[in-house]
C-alpha cells in the first residue's frame, strides 16, 4: 500500500512544483489536488464541511491540469492526479485532450479523479443541471475513454453527442489513465464505479469496511476483474491503526492531507507522512 498527498493548491498556499519535489524527495507516491472553477457567493448550497462558511481555499484553488503539468515536469516519479476534477462542468473532448496530453507528457503518471460535485450553484453557471450531473459524468467519461482508446472515436447519448472522430495524443497509459470515482458509499455511487471507472476514492475514509461488500458485488455484477479494483482512501488524517486497518482492507494507495498553507506549515506534515509511508514501501 503506498501513501499520497493532496492538498488545496492555492495561491497562497505552498505551490505545487515545490510541493511534489518535496513529496518525491520524501518517498510519497503521489500528489492530488482539486477543482472548483469559481465559488458562487450564494449559500444555498450547504457546505459539505459542516460550517457555517466555506474556507476561503474553496474560492482560490488552481487550475488542477495547469498545476499539475508544471508538478509533472518537474518531477520523475511521483503520480499526480485531480482529487477530484469536476467532470460534469468540462466540455470532455476539450478534457479528454488535456488528460490525454498530461498523461503522455508526464510518462503515464496521471491518476483521472472524478466527482459529481456538489456545489448547486457553480453546476448551474456551467449550465449544469444538479439532477442530472451524475449522468452527465457518466457520458463525459464514456466519451473520453473512446477518444482515449479508439483510433475513431465516436459517442451519442443524451448528453454528448460525437460523431466519428479521430484523437491525438493517446494517453501513455492503456486504455486510458486510472479513473477513481470520489464519493460516499451506496449503490448509485457503486454503479458508476462498476460501470465505467478503475476504482473508489471514499472521502476521508469513513464507513470503507461496511461498504466494500456492496462495492465488490456491483464491481462482479458487471463482469469487472475482483483484482482491478483500486480502493484508495482519499483525504485521510492518518491516526493509530487506521492505515493498517485500510491495508488489511486491500486498500492501494491511501492519500494524506496536507493544510493549505505556506512551505514552513507544508513541510513539517510531510516528513510526519513520509515517516510513516516507509513502513508501507
Amino acid at each position: 500500500m503506498e501513501l499520497g498527498i493532496t492538498m488545496f493548491a492555492t495561491d497562497r498556499a505552498m505551490d505545487p512544483v515545490a510541493l511534489a519535489r518535496a513529496a518525491e524527495e520524501r518517498g510519497l507516491a503521489s500528489l492530488y489536488v482539486p477543482e472548483h472553477t469559481h465559488i458562487p457567493v450564494s449559500r444555498r448550497t450547504v457546505p459539505p464541511t459542516g460550517e457555517a462558511e466555506l474556507p476561503e481555499h474553496y474560492a482560490r484553488t488552481l487550475d488542477p491540469f495547469v498545476a499539475l503539468a508544471a508538478a509533472a515536469a518537474a518531477t520523475e516519479r511521483i503520480r499526480v492526479g485531480t482529487g477530484i476534477c469536476l467532470v460534469a462542468q468540462h466540455d470532455p473532448i476539450v478534457t479528454a485532450k488535456a488528460v490525454a496530453t498530461l498523461d503522455l507528457l508526464s510518462g503515464g503518471r496521471f491518476v483521472f479523479g472524478i466527482g459529481f460535485g456538489w456545489n448547486r450553484e457553480e453546476m448551474e453557471s456551467h449550465g449544469v443541471d444538479p439532477d442530472r450531473r451524475r449522468e452527465r459524468v457518466r457520458e463525459h467519461v464514456l466519451t473520453m475513454q473512446r477518444l482515449w482508446s479508439d483510433e475513431v472515436a465516436h459517442f451519442h447519448g443524451d448528453h454528448v453527442h460525437l460523431e466519428p472522430s479521430w484523437a491525438w495524443p493517446k494517453p501513455r497509459q492503456r486504455p486510458w489513465p486510472p479513473v477513481l470515482i470520489g464519493g460516499g458509499p451506496g449503490p448509485t455511487l457503486f454503479r458508476h464505479v462498476a460501470g465505467y471507472a478503475d476504482g473508489w476514492m471514499p472521502v476521508g475514509g469513513a464507513g470503507v469496511a461496511a461498504a466494500l461488500p456492496a462495492l465488490r458485488g456491483a464491481w462482479e455484477e458487471a463482469g469487472r476483474d475482483p483484482a482491478a479494483l483500486r480502493i484508495v482512501p482519499f483525504g485521510t488524517l492518518p491516526d493509530p491503526g487506521k492505515l493498517d486497518h485500510y491495508a488489511s482492507l486491500g486498500a492501494t494507495e491511501v492519500v494524506l492531507r496536507v493544510p493549505s498553507a505556506p512551505a514552513d506549515e507544508v513541510l513539517p506534515v510531510l516528513d510526519r507522512h513520509a515517516r510513516l509511508a516507509e513502513s508501507y514501501g
